[in-house]
């Protein structure tokens, strides 16, 4: 059944310029005071470009010209290009962490969009939080839009060596603090691991999102995996700005591409690419509002029937490049076609089916073929168990294979600096079979549920050769992290979760085939123990983290803010 296509008179933005009254001639005039003329945004779809670049935003540092590329083919396209700037979401220098703003960013989207005379959007990021926030904020605008994938920057360098972002630090952290890389080879590495503008090149959060938007058929196929420095980026940018006018005349909003069998096609995708842990919580928050109800149980369910094909840092060997050359997340698609929706619509007004018809796999030891696999373990397992009743996670490809069954004894610390403190001392009372635990770390106690997740190494089991140990927390880890690390236990400590009884000694047991994690505690002696126990100070006076505070959902129901979540719709703004 074809949609009927919009005209210029059935345009959202001729409530703005349309009318003739009061109102609308001093939106006329202001426009001309721009320098604009009447037949350059008189009855053309106005695109709104919503930009994420900043200057303290590495990843984004050229959106700005991405923005021009966009920009000229929407004019070229009969539509009028705005661009409207909104949070960058600075993974790398913005405290406690991003996580704490990507509603902050999905509202100001959202209403942005709303609030203005836009009839489509063109969205700009990819560093880690801003593709959930830029699409949980679209989809509840409900206009058509399109994502514009920043894209990973270039292979890192370091004598001789291929670096990977965040991966390789860890590891070569590692072998710093263990006294195997001096001072002036680390600083040597500091210059050769970020080689150009663009998010991080392995498949870590930035790469795992901007899949998921591609898969979802967001971006144009393809899109998700171009290198930030190729020529054939701006040139993707540009395609989009002409896709996006098309679209608005076409009606394509998200309600129409964003259905339950899309959010599936991403799990299978998240489970082929050993995706980052960090998307169980934004793909159950973007499924929320596109009205979709996803839980970590449906990644459960997924991960267990879907190999990693995808041969990429941090569960594999090469970097987002080589994936880009190999074929890219088409050619990927392609090998998982068996697997997928093939019906699911895209920003093209085609389903995948069509989009991958001509995609080939150039290197099969970078994207493998299903029956020869990367890995046979799953991508993301779900645990649950007394610690954990809502749940947690692990990634068990990134893990040493002989911590995926262990019990130990825990060493427990109630705060980060606490823990920084202890494993510094080359004294501490560890040995490779503890479990570490680190509490107020979540959604409130973080705040904001900072990647604190991957705890590192006490160095004195460094010195002795280990290199993993299983630790807890209820923190989220980097996706470029790796190790045997039990993520987003829910709920949180600092709302009186199971983890906050824990205590130093006892004695904690997982298994991730059997996808159980517990504490030696009975139900009665944890409920006791909380009786006991004070949560540290997150009392904030006023502001935006009194606010989070007071509405922040736990990570099983993807961190949005209760008052956000939903499909409500949401009245259009009156013009008076």
């Amino acid at each position: 059944m074809s949609h009927p296509r919009k005209t210029p008179d059935t345009l959202r933005s001729k409530r703005w310029f349309g009318a003739s009254d009061l109102r609308s001639f001093g939106h006329r005039s202001r426009a001309l005071q721009m320098g604009l003329n009447h037949d350059e945004f008189m009855g053309k779809p106005v695109i709104g470009i919503i930009n994420t670049w900043s200057e303290i935003n590495p990843c984004h540092t050229h959106l700005r010209d991405r923005a021009e590329a966009v920009k000229r083919a929407v004019w070229a396209s009969g539509g009028f290009p705005v661009e409207i700037p909104v949070m960058s979401a600075s993974e790398q220098y913005q405290k406690p962490t991003t996580m704490l703003y990507r509603n902050f960013l999905a509202m100001e989207t959202e209403e942005s969009i709303r609030s203005h005379p836009l009839d489509g959007a063109v969205l700009l990021g990819g560093c880690d939080k801003s593709t959930p926030a830029l699409i949980m904020g679209a989809c509840s605008a409900g206009l058509p839009f399109i994502f514009v994938p920043a894209g990973p920057m270039l292979r890192g360098n370091w004598a001789g060596k291929v670096l990977g972002s965040g991966a390789d630090v860890w590891k070569y952290w590692a072998e710093k603090q263990a006294g195997n890389i001096t001072d002036d080879q680390w600083r040597e590495m500091e210059s050769g691991i970020a080689r150009s503008y663009g998010t991080c090149m392995v498949m870590g959060t930035a790469a795992t999102m901007m899949s998921h938007a591609e898969v979802l058929g967001l971006t144009l196929p393809g899109a998700s995996a171009i290198p930030a420095a190729d020529a054939a980026h701006p040139r993707m940018a540009a395609a989009s700005g002409k896709r996006i006018v098309e679209m608005v005349w076409e009606d394509l909003t998200p309600k129409r591409i964003l259905t339950r069998q899309s959010f599936e096609n991403a799990l299978t995708v998240h489970m082929a690419v050993a995706g980052s842990t960090n998307a169980i919580i934004h793909l159950i928050a973007m499924a929320g509002r596109a009205g979709v109800d996803l839980t970590p149980d449906d990644f459960d369910a997924v991960s267990r029937t879907v190999p990693v094909i995808a041969n990429l840092r941090p569960s594999g060997d090469f970097l987002m490049e080589d994936f880009f050359y190999a074929g890219g997340l088409p050619a990927l698609l392609k090998q998982l076609e068996s697997r997928l929706h093939t019906g699911a619509m895209t920003v093209t007004g085609k389903p995948i089916a069509e989009t991958i018809a001509l995609a080939k796999v150039y290197d099969d030891n970078v994207i493998r073929p299903l029956d020869r696999p990367v890995s046979t373990a799953n991508g993301l397992a779900v645990l649950k168990g007394n610690l954990a009743p809502g749940g947690c996670v692990i990634k068990p490809s990134a893990a040493e294979p002989h911590l995926l069954n262990h019990a130990g004894p825990a060493l427990v610390f109630e705060d980060y600096d606490a823990m920084m403190q202890a494993v510094n001392d080359e004294t501490l009372d560890v040995t490779p079979d503890h479990v570490m635990v680190l509490k107020n770390c979540g959604p409130v106690g973080g705040p904001g549920m900072p990647e604190w997740g991957m705890l590192p190494i006490p160095k004195k089991l460094l010195k002795q050769g280990v290199r993993d140990m299983l630790r807890l927390s209820d923190a989220r880890m980097s996706g470029t992290s790796y190790g045997a690390c039990v993520l987003h236990i829910a709920p949180e400590a600092y709302v009186r979760g199971p983890l906050a009884a824990v205590r130093t000694g006892d004695i904690i047991s997982v298994d991730v085939e059997a996808r159980s994690i517990s504490v030696n505690l009975t139900d009665a002696e944890i409920a006791e123990r909380l009786k006991s126990w004070t949560p540290p100070d997150r009392d904030y006076a006023r502001g935006y983290g009194r606010m989070s505070a007071a509405h922040i959902q736990q990570a099983d129901k993807g961190c949005d803010f209760d008052y956000l979540m939903g499909t409500a719709p949401i009245a259009e703004p009156e013009i008076h």
